[in-house]
């Protein structure tokens, strides 16, 4: 027989998995707790004392119950990759092309792009900025902004950076169309066809798609789900391959989420310093960590002008703004001349519009507001893998961003449950598209940006017995 604490408590523990209240969140006092269920106050007492003792919650003197970090894991961490070690030119991007078409299909239940839903971004202040913008400077909006870009836009940037200890001037930053474009022209200005790229394994498979379309050859190198790519395996692939550029994603990776501590950053910038190989950082997702400190970037330990540091807004204000950024060092005239002779400018009204959310503050508002509600997302996403996916199943436990990496059991084929469920309106991301070489086949990336409701626990639903057929 089930007493009353204990169905209270199972209410409470499914909720806290749910995303409901986040790790480090005050719980109702006791008497409030009591009081909303109408119960005695000692019931209450023993409902928390059996989460507390489930490891769910924390007592702390004198400040109440507040819920533990990562509060009772079921699932392992998948291990550190391992790729070949030899380059390899990029194959099987195929089903990439109907991940980014899925995206735009409102029918579809969205969790293999990693694009926001639109909830968790800020479009009536975006509305706004661009109105303001259009309505102040008209004369601006209908005229090109050659590289570098907008000079207000780029002395926010550089403010920003600075605070970051990243001392970079307004004029030795370039705004992109978004991060992607930021990427290209670095590529496009350290390599030329049939070089070798260094890049961490798993990657993102927008960034191998580049490496193709450049005639370049990915050199994977393992890379742990906490700590990041391993130093002393891309050591050892400097001193064996003609390797003549390095892209990682140090803060919040995609797809794995590990955060480099300051000290692996610091070794990364000094032993590609020392090989004399340019490091192309994609710091997409560094303003999404979990926690209100944001980590340095590696732009902050150059001596050299060798870190070509590349980030936008696209995470974290509008993907469809398309406004990025590249601050490219000793490569910035080459950097531009590559820009104009692209596409000669990025557009003016969104440069415009950014700049003054990042100017009147609310940019920083936003940041604070959005951290916790990935953060929700992400532990709502993998409470729901847990509850629903088979033994044997492995989550990762990101650091920040909104995508989780899941190892499947067994000789799961991600690609062919990607293409059973793109027949059933549910978009994923199959492990495969992460690698030059097809690996990953038994895994795959969720998208934890979506707007919970019956669709997504559906979608759970349907892959696990896919998984189990």
């Amino acid at each position: 027989m089930d007493y009353l604490y204990e169905r209270l408590a199972s209410e409470l523990a499914e909720q806290i998995g749910l995303g409901l209240f986040l790790p480090g969140d005050r719980l109702p006092g006791v008497r409030a707790f009591s009081g909303q269920h109408n119960i005695s106050v000692a019931t209450a007492v023993a409902v928390y004392r059996r989460l507390e003792d489930e490891g769910y919650i924390e007592a702390r003197p004198r400040s109440g119950f507040y819920v533990r970090a990562r509060a009772r894991r079921h699932t392992d961490e998948p291990g550190i990759s391992s790729p070949k070690n030899r380059p390899s030119p990029v194959s099987g991007q195929e089903l990439a092309l109907q991940l980014v078409k899925a995206a735009n299909d409102t029918a579809m239940t969205q969790l293999g792009a990693a694009v926001p839903a639109p909830s968790f971004l800020p479009t009536r202040a975006i509305e706004r900025a661009v109105a303001n913008a259009n309505r102040c400077q008209r004369h601006r909006n209908t005229s090109y902004e050659f590289p570098p870009g907008v000079g207000e836009l780029r002395r926010q940037i550089a403010r920003r950076m600075a605070e970051n200890g990243c001392r970079v001037g307004a004029d030795e930053i370039v705004i992109t169309h978004g991060c992607q474009e930021s990427l290209t022209l670095a590529l496009r200005a350290v390599t030329s066809p049939g070089d070798v790229v260094a890049i961490e394994s798993p990657t993102f498979y927008g960034l191998l798609q580049v490496i193709d379309s450049l005639g370049l050859e990915a050199l994977e190198i393992p890379t742990h789900p906490q700590d990041g790519v391993s130093l002393e395996a891309l050591q050892l692939a400097l001193e064996q391959w003609p390797v003549k550029a390095c892209v990682l994603v140090p803060n919040y990776s995609n797809p794995l989420g590990y955060c480099m501590s300051e000290k692996l950053k610091r070794a990364l910038v000094a032993l590609l310093s020392q090989h004399r190989i340019p490091l192309i950082e994609d710091d997409v997702y560094g303003d999404l960590g979990f926690t209100q400190r944001r980590p340095d970037v590696c732009k902050s330990y150059d001596k050299t002008g060798d870190v070509l540091h590349c980030a936008s807004f696209s995470k974290t204000l509008s993907p469809g703004l398309r406004v990025g950024w590249i601050a490219a060092g000793r490569y910035q005239e080459k950097v531009e001349y590559l820009k104009f002779v692209t596409n000669l400018a990025t557009s003016t009204l969104p440069q415009l519009a950014v700049a003054d959310l990042l100017e009147s503050g609310l940019y920083e508002r936003h940041l604070r507001k959005m951290r916790r509600e990935y953060a929700r997302a992400v532990e709502r996403m993998i409470a729901g893998v847990e509850r629903h996916f088979p033994e044997g199943t492995k989550v990762t436990s990101p650091q920040g961003g909104f995508v989780i990496w899941v190892e499947l059991p067994g000789e799961t084929d991600s690609f062919a449950l990607a293409r059973n469920l793109l027949k059933q309106g549910i978009s994923i991301a199959p492990g495969a598209i992460f690698s030059a070489t097809g690996k990953y086949r038994n895994f795959l990336r969720l998208s934890c940006a979506c707007d919970w409701d019956d669709r997504i626990e559906r979608a759970l639903a349907t892959m696990a017995r896919l998984l189990n057929e």
